[in-house]
């Protein structure tokens, strides 16, 4: 059951994402034809900000998530009750606090924004940011049941859905009134009803958790879910500082211009980062319910075939975006939209080592170790914003993207072999590193056979650039990590999975 419903979580998550991708590119052209690049600049940083009031939930969604495993696994319907109860009281709290703090910002939003040309009215356009988030907040606590049950699948339903009308009428609007208030509201209207949705169908599915008689949570249990909160405050500060500011200190120190230019390489990179890392977040469950039973020894085989397909999709994404984006970009929005070729490697770099984290970060959040290793995003926040805006003054853009790489190198080096590798499998730093490193210099020396290759081809239209390079991306570098691994212990047991997995989906088709 664990093998499927992981399967269905994959398949319904790519599903989602690439439809998230194609629908999101469509309507991003629109949306920057249509409004412009400092509109388009001007949303980054305003859900920039709102992510930064996503501090105040603490982490509380993963603590509750992890501690639903087990009763789910039992099927402890009273258990489960009470988690769900307790957890739709933390969310409106915070959803209280958000609104607080978001309208206390509100006289101060023109110092975030500086100098712009277009006239709009940016405390109303903040407040339907905000509105966005509470809505989101107020009623998405019945979704833990779902994720912790491993059927993460039934949200991607509503999502697809959700996501196809909500693009569809936002361009419909744009087109015809080409108003970003209007624009606005539709995303919060539709946000309410896909919460409206997912609430339904937990109900339906769980119909215990409409029932009224709930224990209060028992104050052993209370504890220990705010221990891993408070472990998870400096991280929800320290992922904030390091992924959130980027787009303000862009804002301030190179313009909104800059950040809308910036947003355009960040909405295909994201996206590519969110299709992929669905893989690995579709699988957290199963990885914790595989650490629940205790067998470190098939945990850790796990966990190394893991990061062979991480670094493999990961160097696999980093060349397609080096030799892809530009000539797509060309094409989609027009040349003026391009970057130097100094901020697109800086690019492709932090996206690989952001990809790079999904593997000790699902056996992190699987694990529940959130509290040993707090100190640790404070750190890394800092590092980030010191050379972040150290490099900027010397870098421009680019700079602001290799103060985050630097700050990246303290989980590499530090947190994840001490918190994850040798509190999960008993095993030194030395062991950690020698995995590593052979993945890492493996994909360093595919990115660099398989860009220079690319390289050699010379073109004259735009569109057969987009065309061959994509062919060739597509084969090149997956043919080299085949030659370089299919004789390895961890490529070995990836492809016995894929086969048991496709197996069982054909079994599961036919039943």
């Amino acid at each position: 059951m664990r093998t499927t419903n992981s399967i269905k979580n994959i398949f319904y998550n790519i599903l989602l994402n690439s439809m998230t991708i194609l629908i999101g590119l469509v309507a991003q052209s629109i949306f920057i034809r249509t409004l412009g690049s400092e509109y388009n600049g001007l949303k980054s940083l305003f859900t920039s900000i709102i992510s930064m009031l996503s501090i105040s939930e603490l982490g509380f969604g993963i603590a509750i998530i992890y501690n639903l495993y087990k009763p789910v696994a039992s099927h402890d319907t009273e258990k489960i009750k009470t988690l769900v109860k307790y957890y739709q009281k933390i969310y409106r709290f915070i959803a209280l606090v958000i609104l607080i703090i978001g309208l206390c910002l509100l006289p101060f939003i023109p110092l975030f924004v500086g100098k712009i040309s277009i006239d709009v009215h940016l405390q109303l356009v903040f407040l339907l940011f905000l509105s966005d988030a509470i809505v989101s907040y107020l009623m998405t606590y019945k979704r833990s049941i779902i994720q912790a049950d491993q059927k993460e699948y039934l949200i991607s339903k509503i999502n697809i859905l959700y996501l196809f009308l909500v693009n569809f009428v936002q361009i419909i609007i744009l087109l015809l009134t080409k108003n970003f208030i209007y624009y606005l509201l539709i995303r919060v209207l539709f946000r309410f009803i896909e919460n409206m949705t997912i609430n339904h169908v937990a109900n339906k599915k769980y119909p215990y958790l409409k029932e009224k008689n709930i224990e209060p949570l028992e104050e052993e249990l209370k504890k220990n879910i705010h221990q891993k909160v408070k472990g998870l405050l400096f991280h929800k500060i320290g992922d904030y500082i390091v992924s959130g500011t980027d787009s303000i200190i862009i804002s301030v120190t190179l313009g909104l211009g800059q950040l809308g230019l910036y947003n355009n390489y960040y909405f295909i990179t994201n996206y590519v980062n969110i299709l992929f890392g669905q893989i690995f977040s579709s699988v957290t469950s199963s990885v914790g319910n595989l650490i629940v039973e205790d067998k470190p020894k098939k945990t850790l085989q796990i966990y190394k075939t893991m990061l062979f397909a991480n670094t493999w999709i990961y160097c696999f994404c980093s060349i397609c975006i080096f030799v892809l984006i530009e000539p797509f970009i060309t094409i989609w929005i027009g040349k003026e939209y391009l970057l130097s070729t100094g901020v697109l490697l800086a690019l492709v770099i932090n996206f690989y080592f952001q990809g790079l984290r999904k593997t000790d970060t699902t056996f992190k959040e699987a694990a529940g170790i959130f509290f040993e290793d707090r100190y640790i995003s404070i750190v890394e926040a800092i590092i980030n914003i010191v050379f972040s805006l150290l490099f900027v003054h010397f870098f421009g853009l680019a700079g602001v993207l290799m103060g985050t790489i630097c700050s990246t190198m303290v989980l590499f080096l530090y947190s994840f072999p001490k918190y994850i590798f040798k509190s999960l499998f008993s095993k030194g730093y030395i062991d950690y590193f020698k995995i590593h490193v052979f993945n890492l210099l493996k994909a360093i020396f595919i990115f660099l056979i398989s860009v220079t290759i690319l390289s050699l081809i010379p073109y004259t239209n735009v569109f057969l650039k987009l065309l061959i390079n994509a062919i060739l991306c597509l084969f090149i570098p997956n043919f080299l990590y085949i030659l370089l691994s299919h004789k390895s212990v961890e490529f070995s047991f990836l492809k016995k999975m894929v086969k048991e997995l496709w197996k069982k989906k054909k079994d599961n088709k036919n039943g």
